[in-house]
């Protein structure tokens, strides 16, 4: 990472020190309350737990911490995104989302945006420039895209969608703040499901946006104290523990991903790879631009549906399972869940596992299917 992120990176486990006093846990209480203690004039104080938390406020501190900007957390990434939209848009908008972006953010636009009004177009990540920004309230980009790991530019989609008086949302799941940040190229609003490497452990469901903009702020924050899309107290407490470690799980799951990558490249099971740390992946250019690291996520294509399948239920260090991020490695064939892609189609997230060993149980699943 770069200095500035190792600063970022040391800084993070200690925030709460400013705060302490003599005999105070290190460690952050959990707060579980629902009502506080407020006689008279309670301005400034938590006074209800629709409101306020105190495992709220120190989670969104340090995302805030990592973002370089103010943060309101959500109970998932999906209550995040539909935060942003029933915050900021109104009917008559119209909204570009990408084509190839997560298919539950295609279908909250569909089937509850389109009735109130609001129209949503689709274009694909990797052109996502092409046609231009005119006419939309607001551009919805997922970068590196999920599944497929496609990319684009988002100091130059930022400014096109600027130009044309839009704004821009960036879906950063796929990379958390140590590998992009993408209001540093432009963007306004960045969201993520801190369900998955932030948190890393695979026990919690949570999200965040975060903004420079202190209208979008507000915005988020006062739907979510009127809808009522809170985050649990120990949910925030789980997200918090996550985070202390993310620097050194996200380190270890990218350098692992980049090693397992180079190799699966001359593997005769594995077609269309895609990774954006490889020279020759299409993005890999503007990947070494605006991303620090190249992630964890690694995408690829075996001969059948049957073939994907054996690959990972054979695989002795590989979790057959949705989402990604976790200290496990696992990988899922992402046409069962909806995506346009072939039956054989693999998504693989690289876990925490000793690379060396992981590899091994990966080529002798590969071996043993190409057979």
């Amino acid at each position: 990472m770069t200095e500035t992120a190792n600063i970022r990176a040391a800084a993070l486990p200690h925030l709460r020190n400013s705060g302490l006093a003599k005999g105070d846990p290190i460690p952050l209480p959990l707060t579980m309350a629902s009502i506080y203690h407020t006689p008279g004039d309670a301005t400034g104080f938590d006074q209800y737990g629709r409101f306020s938390n105190p495992t709220w406020n120190a989670v969104e501190h340090m995302l805030a911490h990592l973002e370089g900007a103010p943060c309101v957390g959500f109970p998932s990434g999906m209550g995040a995104i539909s935060a942003v939209f029933f915050a900021l848009l109104k009917t008559g908008d119209r909204v570009l989302l990408p084509s190839d972006g997560y298919h539950t953010t295609r279908a909250l636009a569909e089937r509850f945006l389109k009735p109130f009004g609001i129209a949503c177009d689709v274009r694909p990540t990797s052109t996502f420039l092409d046609g231009g920004f005119d006419g939309y309230r607001l551009a919805f980009v997922e970068t590196p895209s999920n599944p497929r790991l496609d990319i684009c530019d988002i100091t130059a989609v930022a400014e096109a969608v600027h130009k044309a008086g839009a704004l821009l949302v960036v879906d950063n799941t796929t990379m958390t703040p140590f590998g992009q940040r993408p209001l540093d190229h432009g963007a306004d609003i960045v969201i993520a499901a801190d369900t998955k490497a932030p948190n890393g452990h695979s026990d919690v469901l949570f999200g965040h946006v975060a903004s420079r903009d202190a209208k979008v702020i507000a915005a988020v924050t006062d739907w979510r104290e009127t809808a009522g899309g809170i985050p649990g107290p120990f949910e925030a407490w789980l997200v918090h523990r996550g985070l202390e470690t993310l620097d050194v799980r996200f380190d270890r799951m990218c350098s692992s991903a980049e090693v397992i990558a180079r190799r699966l490249q001359g593997h005769r099971a594995v077609s269309g790879l895609r990774y954006p740390g490889l020279e020759s992946d299409p993005s890999h250019n503007l990947a070494r631009v605006q991303m620090e690291r190249f992630g964890f996520l690694v995408s690829f294509e075996l001969a059948s549906e049957e073939k994907a399948e054996d690959f990972i239920n054979n695989c002795t260090l590989m979790q057959a399972a949705t989402s990604f991020g976790g200290v496990h490695t696992a990988a899922e064939r992402r046409s069962k869940r909806g995506d346009a892609v072939p039956p054989g189609f693999v998504r693989l997230s690289v876990g925490c596992e000793p690379v060396e060993e992981l590899w091994k149980a990966i080529e002798a699943s590969l071996d043993k299917i190409g057979d």
